[in-house]
């Protein structure tokens, strides 16, 4: 295996195409399928499936993609650095569940490491997807929450994916509404309470699935359930409907505004918030930052 193989199997899956693959790296349409066919020779299995639309990924062959970004990204901040003494800006990137501290402690960061040296990426996704993202190397951080019941499942996931999971905090649930709503003002609510205004949940796209669930008691019966695919969009239909969605509780805002609230549910629930890393890496210095920044929101939970 050469670097040279890894950048032609990363052009090839930019590209999905070995025709254009082949005129970006400047070489042969033969010579570039000969170095792919040696290589999936050497590592015992297809990286790519063929078709008459082009060419795209095996299951193997995204991981392994994953892999191989990583090693030449790590190779042009060497070279860039001891060889041609030039500067190469690396990259630090997060994906999340839709945590507004998350965010928030994203932030702290850039501004603690500026942007001069750094390309950053933050990614507000599914469930699914932030356990992917980790996965194929996307992302060197995912933030996600585990509780009693969906702990099996996401567990049994994570584990298969080469992943570790490493509690930050646990929290009690809230139930997270407009100021306007006529519930605000109460020190406590039930389910019961709530079953006169609309749960809103985020989509988890096609892993719909109760594990994948961001919001706890996925299970429960909702007379009125909306889902989105955004923050902005739940932040309006909380004002527009009188709309709840189930949190921790630990409320920024700076990010959000003042205008919305964290109310206490009476239930005994609670929800464990970690992050997900790959098994086999080290953190990078800027990710141990990173976390840092986010246990400093165990202080804020309320309960």
């Amino acid at each position: 295996m050469t670097l040279n193989q890894l950048k032609y199997v990363v052009a090839l899956s930019r590209e999905n195409s070995i025709n254009e693959a082949a005129k970006k790296l400047f070489i042969s349409q033969p010579t570039l399928t000969e170095s792919l066919k040696s290589l999936e020779k050497e590592l015992g299995f297809e990286l790519f499936l063929r078709s008459k639309s082009g060419i795209s990924p095996t299951a193997k062959g995204i991981e392994f993609l994953g892999y191989a970004r990583s090693v030449l990204e790590q190779y042009e901040i060497l070279d860039a650095k001891y060889i041609h003494k030039s500067n190469i800006k690396r990259t630090f990137q997060v994906s999340m569940q839709h945590y507004t501290f998350a965010v928030n402690a994203f932030i702290e960061v850039i501004h603690q490491y500026g942007m001069d040296e750094y390309e950053f990426g933050v990614y507000e996704t599914t469930t699914y997807e932030v356990v992917e993202n980790v996965k194929n190397h996307k992302s060197e951080i995912g933030v996600l929450y585990l509780n009693e019941f969906n702990r099996p499942v996401l567990e049994k996931i994570i584990r298969e994916a080469g992943l570790s999971f490493t509690p930050l905090f646990e929290c009690g649930i809230y139930a997270y509404m407009s100021k306007k709503n006529p519930l605000a003002l109460r020190g406590e609510v039930t389910m019961e309470d709530l079953e006169g205004y609309p749960c809103l949940a985020f989509s988890q796209g096609d892993h719909n699935s109760f594990y994948f669930a961001e919001e706890v008691l996925s299970t429960y019966g909702y007379k009125r359930l909306v889902r989105v695919n955004d923050r902005a969009t739940m932040l309006n239909l909380m004002v527009g409907i009188h709309g709840y969605t189930l949190c921790s509780g630990i409320i920024c805002e700076d990010l959000n505004g003042g205008d919305y609230c964290a109310v206490k549910l009476k239930t005994e629930e609670k929800m464990q918030i970690g992050y997900l890393s790959r098994k086999d890496s080290s953190l990078s210095e800027i990710a141990r930052k990173y976390i840092t920044e986010l246990s400093k929101y165990r202080d804020q939970v309320l309960g």
